[in-house]
């Protein structure tokens, strides 16, 4: 508080016990934190050392007591100012009732021009303080005066001025810390098993599943092709298909621990849940078995399909030279779609028909169409998947499509891509000679197709828990398709 803007009214009244009490409660707005002094007063605070200059100066000028209904005794007289001035030279304290005053007494004397020194005297109003306003005024004082240098103070020393504040105030620092209890080895275990769920991306485990399954199914041309030859058959695909997801998504992640740290901080890698050396293990150790189960199955076509999603998900990801294509947006795009749309319906319905049925390698009218829809259904993942993670992906030049055309216009790209697929699926099911496969595959894209627009013109694009809620919505979408695909004759 500057000398020339401050105003302090002072309560001289020697009945007003509980005005004075107030002056720990109010304050002035400012940096010096006073409100409420005493005329005739020197207010000899003492402040504890905080490392600031114990100086200060407070002027109060041509100040009218009138206007401001204070009565002074008649023995003082009026003033037209009153300046209060307060420094650091010690005083001689008169001991009273067999104890030192904490405030000595002042005299006010009169003086005809516009500043009025305060003297030794003894006012009247000062003797009804008792020492719980005194303490509650020191209080007061030196919170404002700790406030008033951590503004000004670098970020350390703001958080020494938080402790400083605390003690003045007489309040606990806060409870003692908790004694450490070391968890049990099933808490340990669960942890671990909820962190590993989270770092194998469960929505895309479950997509390459039920993307196998669905295929699989598209070899069967009669009843007594439901048999434990076909089911183990499909199990020898599904466990190595699903060791070598997670491969990629762990290497992925590896990869990318600093961006998901901006988008996706709840990973293991990214939240410190698992160490780099936990993670290179992991996905190590699920390429080895992954390739060991292909090899030991013997079937070429599930053989040529871990190599071809090896060698993608690799280049994808792995930031060596001339690798790491997930940097360039259609690069990336053709990745996915040559895995999920090809790799995944070619190569693991000829496991069936060749390895398993022992058939010859023909690719019928349900297979083209099941690589054609994932092919827009492939390429819509893989646009849809960077919108929400725009941010990070800025921050560390990936030059996604989103990061070039911006999240609305890459969104509804997607949402125009898929309902073209499902238009191209009903034209197909309307073509089929079977009456049941026509009904059902027509009325379940045209269902499937009213949910996507319904959920799509609700997306909040300025959110992003909406965009990425839409985005597992997709997928749900990608799984209701992998049901309907077997239907289509």
């Amino acid at each position: 508080m500057s000398v020339d803007e401050a105003h302090l009214v002072a309560v001289a009244r020697g009945d007003a016990g509980d005005e004075v009490a107030d002056m720990a409660e109010g304050g002035a707005d400012g940096d010096s934190g006073l409100a409420g002094a005493e005329p005739g007063v020197d207010l000899e605070l003492p402040l504890p050392s905080l490392g600031i200059r114990d100086e200060l100066e407070v002027e109060v000028q041509n100040v009218n007591m009138k206007e401001h209904g204070v009565n002074l005794p008649e023995d003082h007289g009026c003033w037209s100012s009153v300046g209060i001035r307060r420094d650091n030279r010690k005083k001689d304290l008169k001991s009273k009732g067999g104890r030192e005053p904490l405030y000595p007494a002042r005299e006010v004397v009169p003086d005809k021009g516009s500043y009025v020194a305060l003297r030794e005297s003894r006012c009247k109003a000062w003797n009804i303080l008792d020492r719980r306003c005194v303490g509650r005024f020191q209080q007061h004082l030196v919170m404002c005066h700790v406030g008033s240098f951590s503004k000004k103070s670098t970020p350390g020393q703001r958080s020494r001025t938080k402790y400083l504040t605390n003690a003045a105030s007489e309040q606990p620092l806060g409870s003692e810390p908790e004694p450490f209890h070391p968890k049990s080895p099933l808490e340990t275990v669960q942890d671990a098993l909820h962190a590993f769920y989270r770092f194998s991306r469960p929505h895309t485990v479950i997509g390459t599943a039920l993307s196998i399954i669905s295929v699989s199914l598209l070899a069967v041309e009669k009843l007594s092709d439901f048999s434990p030859l076909l089911f183990s058959g499909v199990l020898e695909a599904i466990v190595p298909a699903l060791l070598m997801n997670i491969y990629i998504v762990g290497l992925n992640q590896l990869s990318d621990i600093e961006i998901d740290k901006v988008n996706k901080p709840y990973l293991p890698l990214a939240s410190g849940e698992f160490t780099m050396t936990t993670g290179v293990f992991i996905v190590s150790a699920f390429l080895l078995m992954s390739f060991l189960v292909g090899w030991i199955v013997g079937s070429w076509p599930l053989f040529w399909a871990l190599s071809v999603s090896f060698l993608l998900g690799t280049a994808y990801s792995i930031n060596i030279p001339l690798l790491r294509w997930k940097r360039f947006a259609l690069v990336a795009a053709m990745c996915i779609l040559a895995v999920r749309a090809i790799v995944v319906q070619i190569a693991f319905y000829l496991h069936v028909q060749t390895y398993v049925f022992g058939r010859p390698a023909i690719l019928s009218k349900p297979v083209l169409f099941a690589t054609g829809f994932m092919s827009f259904f492939s390429v819509v993942i893989a646009l849809f998947k960077d919108i929400p993670d725009i941010v990070g992906d800025k921050i560390y030049g990936i030059k996604s499509f989103t990061v070039r055309l911006g999240q609305e216009r890459v969104f509804w790209i997607c949402i125009l891509l898929l309902q073209m697929a499902y238009a191209v699926a009903v034209l197909v099911g309307a073509s089929s000679s079977c009456i049941w496969s026509k009904y059902i595959t027509v009325l379940g894209h045209m269902m499937l197709a009213s949910l996507l627009w319904s959920r799509a013109i609700s997306v909040d694009l300025g959110s992003k828990s909406s965009i990425t809620s839409f985005y597992m919505f997709i997928w749900k979408l990608f799984y209701a398709e992998y049901l309907l695909i077997p239907l289509v004759r």
